[in-house]
């Protein structure tokens, strides 16, 4: 029997990676679902790329999910007259609106909603954190400033505020233009930057309008302390590393992923865990010991899907990281301690018939002798349910709506199958007992869990559970119309 690996991986696509022959490459490595950085390129060499994965799928015959994510505000100094300076601990420091050229005492920060938040206390955070400055006074168009943690600044650095929340949209005048080619292009998620509170993420729904699903980055402390509410309007969530470690305490982001991956898997919503994963494959061929560790901590958390960013768009060894992220995968998934970790923080809530039967679906997978449980899913609610209760047995996801398995590429466990419109549940019965076999789950001696919603492709009506032999002839003879 096939062995299937769960937990999904996001390859990042970028200049080593935007050929044909790489990118199908990435794919046959291990690769679920790829990442279009709208950071970086046009939208002509994203529309190729994407182009590129649907003729890969095309000719695997197996969805591959496409997720646009946004660029979202960047907040950046002006420019300096004399290029670098170093800023000392105890320096004093102005940031203003000032056009003119900065020097060693000032420059522009072109940002006036930042002015409108800051009190003194706050910090700002200057190239990543590495200069670190405290606000002493400010004004609607000032801040005087002490250097806390001196470094080198130069034009256009990145500026970080983590101790307010910024009267800034998660979405400029850019990220709408490419959200909205995203959307046109087909893309089947949308990943929003810059959260701060739930009304981000509502104001990207809104401009998608059900062509994308959305997933939202938390990458700053607001979106940490709403998160509840944040997951709420969310079909998904990215815990993005980088930016967290940056505008928080290095040490708090860990138990932080922990929480948000736990309040995912609660919820039945599919969660990335994001940034640095295996950072030195940049250059190297192989990775460090910390980074394949940190890969398998989320795994062991329950993450659904980890991912991949410069490593496969930009470093020197792009096959070789998703290779090396699924081998960690595979090896993390057949140690029994993944099992007692996963199933020791499986939630209890059952508050639907839906949640009920799968409930009980995977029950009976791990009690008796069952090879795959086949659910039938017409906007995926069904699958995220099954997933959520991290099965033992291998999930397949069956559906005639490819926009649904597409974005359920995304989702721990979820093995995604096309199939024809269905009208009767012996058919469904058919259909998934063919599944299974044509994909090395099952054979015609073992049996499956079929579920299903009757009347079919009407969302939120899953209500039937059938054990079903795999040989088609038993079904005919055994199974109701």
């Amino acid at each position: 029997m096939r062995r299937h690996r769960k937990v999904k991986i996001v390859a990042t696509l970028g200049p080593s990676s935007s050929d044909f022959s790489t990118i199908r490459a990435l794919f046959e490595a291990g690769a679920d679902v790829f990442r279009l950085n709208m950071s970086h390129g046009t939208h002509d060499e994203q529309r190729a790329r994407y182009d590129i994965i649907r003729r890969i799928e095309a000719e695997s015959g197996r969805p591959i999910a496409v997720l646009a994510d946004l660029q979202g505000p960047k907040l950046r100094v002006g420019a300096f007259a004399n290029g670098p300076h170093d800023l000392q601990i105890g320096q004093a420091f102005r940031f203003d609106l000032d056009s003119a050229p900065g020097d060693a005492t000032r420059v522009q920060l072109p940002h006036k909603e930042i002015f409108a938040a800051l009190e003194p206390g706050a910090e700002l955070l200057v190239n990543d954190g590495k200069i670190r400055l405290r606000v002493e006074s400010c004004g609607p168009d000032f801040a005087d400033c002490t250097v806390t943690v001196g470094g080198e600044i130069s034009n256009r650095k990145g500026v970080n505020v983590p101790d307010v929340v910024l009267p800034l949209a998660a979405l400029s005048d850019k990220d709408r233009d490419d959200l909205e080619f995203a959307c046109q292009l087909g893309v089947d998620w949308l990943a929003l930057s810059f959260v701060q509170r739930p009304e981000d993420v509502i104001e990207a729904r809104e401009l998608a309008n059900g062509r994308a699903a959305v997933l939202s980055k938390i990458e700053k402390p607001a979106a940490v302390r709403a998160f509840p509410e944040i997951l709420k309007v969310s079909d998904g969530i990215m815990v993005a590393r980088g930016d967290l470690g940056v505008e928080l305490p290095v040490h708090s982001v860990p138990p932080i992923q922990k929480r948000l991956v736990r309040a995912c898997r609660a919820a039945a919503k599919p969660v990335i865990v994001a940034t640095q994963m295996l950072e030195s494959m940049i250059e190297s061929p192989m990775p460090t010991r910390a980074e394949v560790s940190d890969v398998a901590t989320a795994i062991y958390e329950g993450s659904d899907a980890i991912m991949l960013s410069a490593e496969s768009a930009a470093g020197q060894y792009p096959i070789e990281a998703v290779s090396t992220m699924d081998a960690v995968a595979r090896s993390v998934e057949s140690d029994p301690t993944y099992r007692e970790i996963i199933e020791s923080s499986r939630s209890a809530r059952r508050q639907t018939v839906a949640d009920g039967i799968v409930a009980a679906a995977r029950e009976i997978a791990e009690t008796t002798d069952i090879a795959t449980i086949c659910a039938f899913t017409s906007s995926g609610t069904t699958v995220s349910l099954v997933a959520r209760e991290r099965p033992r047995v291998p999930i397949i996801a069956m559906s005639s709506e490819t926009r649904t398995l597409r974005r359920l590429c995304l989702t721990w466990g979820a093995h995604c199958v096309l199939t024809p419109a269905l009208e009767r549940f012996k058919q469904a019965v058919v259909n998934a007992a063919k599944a299974a076999r044509d994909f090395g789950f099952a054979d015609e001696t073992n049996q499956i869990v079929v579920m299903a919603g009757v009347p079919f492709n009407v969302p939120g009506t899953t209500n039937i559970l059938r054990i079903a032999p795999c040989d088609e002839r038993l079904i005919y003879r055994t199974d109701p119309e």
